[in-house]
């Protein structure tokens, strides 16, 4: 069809053409970086976190008075072992932080000691030589630790030993600090005094608390240092139907080693999951609505556009179709009208959704719009369009040629 005379129509309709044209942009502007959001809130609430999630629980204490005199490691050591006595418990550790909880203990590491910046943030596991089969991390490369590695927490948190002589690390990590060279028997330095060597990788381990940077999510350490009360909390690996049963039997049992003990929280991992990307959730529900609502708001300015003009166009219809225009062609007229309008629009939008997208970088810090948004909200404008306008240019093909010229 050609498209020259159309084109000179909408020259003669320059306002209602160029409003239509702004609402696309802005809903292409819009949509982009929302389905770019969505996905990237959807992906963030599905990263892997290394662990086995169905398998695990965890109990939070405090206003400890166990028994094993006044020394906190032993009393650590006592819940510990008394945790993992209850029946249908695999295996129990004492550890500083987990997955998805309420606190992160991170820091930065440097690849020199003399190093001014450090080289990355990370998440730091302090872990005893129960960590790894409780939390059923996949050791990927290396070795475990070894019993003369593992360090107290009151000695290092006291200045009494030098930083571990050992750690492990996640894959991301490694790759992240020593790009495609085996990380395995590298130093890592956690101060500026002696190094720390790299003894084994892990899969994966996220931190508890990440932002949009999912890379930056999954740099974790594990370093061998046994925690006192206090510091740490119990995690509990047991089959997926027991978790309830295990949690209440942990309760009793905790309850039986100290009467003065206060159970803050006890959960399964998957809660804890559920609980950390609730407002991921959310915000993708709204963000959803969000898109729901612009494009149907988009649909009904079109179709108000084109109806409005197939009612003003009535006698140029009927003219054509006395001069032996078929119903195919006049369809074809509103359709391609539609498209061009659709397209100016497209073009402005595809621009002004990536400003929009850098300027949510610099006060957000988001990633960047990925290009390939936008010829998917594109498609999806150009569909919407065709869509809108069909009602519309489907009653002016359907004007018979008689009626449309008693308009005159």
């Amino acid at each position: 069809m050609d498209i020259a005379p159309i084109i000179a129509a909408l020259k003669r309709q320059k306002t209602a053409a160029a409003l239509i044209a702004i609402e696309i942009a802005l809903s292409c502007a819009i949509i982009c970086n929302v389905l770019f959001l969505i996905t990237h809130r959807l992906e963030r609430s599905h990263v892997p976190s290394g662990v086995v999630e169905d398998e695990l629980v965890y109990i939070r204490t405090a206003g400890i008075g166990a028994s094993g005199g006044d020394d906190p490691m032993v009393r650590a050591r006592e819940d510990r072992a008394a945790l993992a006595s209850i029946p249908g418990v695999k295996s129990a550790t004492i550890i500083n932080q987990i997955p998805f909880g309420h606190s992160s203990w991170n820091t930065g590491v440097k690849l020199a000691a003399d190093q001014q910046q450090t080289s990355a943030n990370v998440g730091a596991y302090y872990a005893d030589e129960h960590m790894l089969d409780s939390f059923g991390v996949k050791l990927i490369a290396g070795r475990q630790f070894t019993s003369d590695e593992f360090l107290n927490f009151d000695d290092v948190l006291k200045g009494k030993s030098d930083p571990p002589s050992s750690m492990i690390i996640t894959k991301t990590l490694a790759r992240r600090l020593f790009g495609d060279e085996n990380a395995i028997g590298k130093n890592i330095y956690l101060d500026d005094t002696k190094p720390t060597r790299v003894i084994g990788i892990v899969e994966h381990l996220i931190r508890p608390n990440f932002g949009s940077d999912l890379i930056d999510a999954d740099s974790s350490m594990i370093l061998p240092v046994r925690l006192s009360l206090g510091y740490g909390q119990f995690v509990l690996r047991t089959d997926p139907g027991n978790r309830d049963a295990v949690i209440a039997a942990a309760r009793k049992k905790l309850k039986e080693v100290s009467p003065n003990r206060i159970v803050l929280d006890a959960k399964t991992l998957e809660s804890a999951r559920s609980d950390y990307f609730k407002q991921d959730r959310v915000m993708a529900g709204l963000l959803v609505a969000v898109v729901i609502s612009l494009l149907i708001v988009t649909a009904l300015g079109i179709v108000g556009l084109a109806s409005f003009w197939v009612q003003r166009r009535r006698r140029q219809i009927g003219i054509r179709r006395a001069l032996g225009a078929t119903r195919r062609q006049i369809l074809h007229y509103f359709q391609t009208e539609n498209f061009l309008i659709v397209t100016v629009g497209i073009v402005i939008g595809m621009g002004a959704a990536y400003a929009i997208s850098g300027w949510l970088m610099h006060q957000y810090e988001l990633p960047r719009l990925p290009l390939y948004y936008l010829p998917v909200g594109a498609v999806a404008l150009w569909l919407l369009g065709q869509l809108s306008v069909l009602a519309p240019a489907l009653r002016a093909a359907s004007v018979p040629p008689a009626t449309a010229t008693r308009t005159v």
